[in-house]
C-alpha cells in the first residue's frame, strides 16, 4: 500500500541520519499514533507497522464486531453484516482488522504530520550529533575546511557536520583556504540555543599529546607516558617522558631515527620547535633537564615557595633564557617552579647591587630583568643593546657605562 510521499525510502534516510532502527521505529511510530489519535481521538486499538530497511509502513485498525444494532463507537466496533460484506467468516465478538489508508486523513493533517515528523528527526539528529561528538573530546578528528571567517574557522567533517576552530584555539602561523584538511582536537560540544556547537583546538595540550600517540607507538601502548607539557603554540613546546621499560629510551623513542617521529609533529604544528626530556621525581634534575641546553652550575631550591634560584656561567645565561625568554618560561610551566637566573659571580667582577648608591634601583632591577646582574656582564654589551634591553635611554645607558667603567680602572 502506497502512502502519502512523506518519507520516499525509509532505509536510505536512515543511512543519511545514522539513527539506529530501534530509534527510527520509536519516533516514526509515535508521530503516526499522535496522527491518529487527532483523527480518530485516540490510538488504542490501532497497529503502527514498521520496517525501515524495506520502506514499509502499515496502520491497521482492531475493531470488534457487534450486533447491528449495538455498535456504539465505529472506531473501536463494526457492524456484523458490515463485516460479513467482506468476510462472511466473522461472527460477533470476533476482532476484525482492516488497513488504514493515510490519504483518507485530509491534506492538512498530512501536512501536519509531515512536519511533526520532520521536527522529530531533526531533534534527535541534533542529540545524535552532541552525544557523537561528546564521546569524542580529547581525540583528534580530521575535516575539510568549508569556510574561512575572521574569528574562527568552519570545518566540514567525513559526514557533513559543522565544527568550529575559533581564532584563539588556531596557532598563529595557522593559514587556511576552503577546501584544504584539516586536524585537530576536539575540544569541547556545547548546545547553544538547541543547536550542537562543537569547538575544536589546535593549541590545547592534549592536541600535542595525541600527535605523540599517533606517530610513537610506545606511547601508544603504554610503554611510555607523557607526564607534563609545557607550551607556546607556534613557537616551542617542552615535553616530559618516563619509559616503563628500562630497555626503552623515552626520549629517542619520541625523537625517532634522524628525529624521523618528531619531524612529523613538527611539521603538522607549523614548525613549533619541540623540547623533549626525561622526566623525573626529582625537582632539582628536572628543572637542569628542563633548562637545556644551558648547563648549570649551582641550583637553590625553595619548597615551600615553589622557588628556584639558577646559577650559570655568564656564557650560559643566554642559553637558559632562550630567545625571547621562551626557554625560562616553558621551564617553569613545565616544572611549576618560579626559576630566577643568576650569573655565577667571578673573582673581579662586582654585583650590581653594589652599585645602588650610584645606579637607580629600578634600573638595576631592569638590567638584571635583562639577564645581566654583575657589571662585567653589562659592559659586555654595548650602549644600544643596554639601552634596548633594559629599556633605557641611551643616556641613561651611556651613564650606567661609565659608572661601572670606573669600578675597574
Amino acid at each position: 500500500m502506497k502512502y502519502i510521499n512523506l518519507i520516499s525510502n525509509f532505509a536510505e534516510f536512515k543511512e543519511l541520519k545514522s539513527i539506529d532502527n530501534a530509534t527510527l521505529i520509536g519516533v516514526l511510530e509515535d508521530v503516526f499514533r499522535h496522527a491518529l489519535q487527532k483523527q480518530f481521538e485516540s490510538d488504542e486499538n490501532f497497529d503502527v507497522i514498521i520496517n525501515p530497511e524495506k520502506g514499509d509502513l502499515e496502520i491497521w485498525r482492531n475493531r470488534t464486531v457487534v450486533e447491528d444494532d449495538a455498535v456504539e463507537n465505529e472506531n473501536t466496533e463494526i457492524s456484523v453484516s458490515e463485516v460479513k460484506a467482506i468476510d462472511p467468516s466473522y461472527e460477533v465478538g470476533d476482532e476484525y482488522a482492516d488497513q488504514i489508508d493515510m490519504t483518507k486523513f485530509g491534506r492538512r493533517a498530512v501536512l501536519s504530520l509531515r512536519q511533526n515528523l520532520a521536527s522529530r528527526i531533526l531533534d534527535l539528529e541534533k542529540a545524535a550529533l552532541f552525544e557523537k561528538y561528546s564521546e569524542k573530546v580529547g581525540e583528534i578528528i580530521a575535516g575539510e575546511v568549508y569556510q574561512v571567517w575572521k574569528k574562527e574557522v568552519l570545518v566540514r567533517d567525513d559526514d557533513g557536520n559543522d565544527l568550529v576552530l575559533p581564532k584563539g584555539e588556531q596557532i598563529p602561523n595557522d593559514f587556511y583556504r576552503k577546501g584544504d584538511t584539516i586536524k585537530a582536537i576536539v575540544k569541547s560540544v556545547e548546545m547553544n540555543n538547541n543547536q550542537p556547537r562543537i569547538i575544536l583546538s589546535r593549541t590545547d595540550n592534549q592536541f600535542l599529546e595525541r600527535l605523540f600517540e599517533q606517530e610513537v607507538p610506545e606511547i601508544y601502548d603504554g610503554l611510555i607516558t607523557i607526564k607534563r607539557i609545557a607550551r607556546i603554540p607556534g613557537e616551542r613546546a617542552k615535553v616530559a617522558v618516563e619509559s616503563y621499560d628500562d630497555r626503552i629510551d623515552p626520549v629517542g623513542a619520541c625523537v625517532g631515527m634522524k628525529g624521523s617521529r618528531i619531524y612529523t609533529i613538527v611539521r603538522e604544528l607549523r614548525n613549533e620547535n619541540i623540547d623533549v626530556v626525561n622526566y623525573t621525581a626529582n625537582t632539582s634534575l628536572l628543572i637542569q633537564r628542563s633548562l637545556n641546553p644551558a648547563k648549570i652550575s649551582t641550583i637553590t631550591i625553595d619548597e615551600e615557595r615553589k622557588t628556584a634560584s639558577v646559577y650559570l656561567k655568564p656564557e650560559e645565561v643566554s642559553l637558559a633564557i632562550g630567545k625571547g625568554g621562551l626557554n625560562i618560561r616553558l621551564s617553569k610551566m613545565l616544572t611549576g617552579y618560579d626559576i630566577d637566573v643568576y650569573r655565577e659571580i667571578e673573582e673581579e667582577d662586582v654585583a650590581l647591587v653594589e652599585f645602588a648608591d650610584e645606579i637607580e634601583g629600578w634600573i638595576i632591577d631592569a638590567l638584571k630583568a635583562a639577564g645581566c646582574d654583575t657589571a662585567k656582564s653589562v659592559l659586555e654589551l654595548s650602549v644600544e643593546e643596554i639601552a634596548q634591553r633594559a629599556d633605557l635611554e641611551v643616556e641613561q645607558a651611556e651613564s650606567v657605562v661609565a659608572i661601572l667603567k670606573a669600578e675597574f680602572e
